[in-house]
């Protein structure tokens, strides 16, 4: 199996949802870490953003390009990279 990498932070579960469908329809590759932690009620969401978006890297630019055209829907800023 392919080792999976960072690709982006997710800024709000919607946007989340959105990829992770679009992903999936795509048969890309991918899983989704949500930063939630209830032990300090989510207060990592505020500061880091909803989560990280995972896959192969061979699937990077894919996944950008389809991340870059749903926040360019949402009117959301464009993806800076992996952090």
């Amino acid at each position: 199996m392919d080792e999976f990498a960072k690709i982006a932070i997710l800024e709000n579960e919607v946007e989340a949802q959105i990829l992770d469908s679009i992903l999936t329809e795509r048969r890309i590759p991918h899983f989704l870490r949500s930063y939630y932690d209830a032990a300090y009620d989510g207060i990592y969401q505020m500061q880091k953003g909803w989560g990280a978006l995972y896959a192969p890297e061979e699937w990077r630019s894919d996944i950008v390009e389809i991340l870059d055209d749903v926040r360019d829907d949402s009117g959301d800023s464009p993806v800076d990279g992996p952090s």
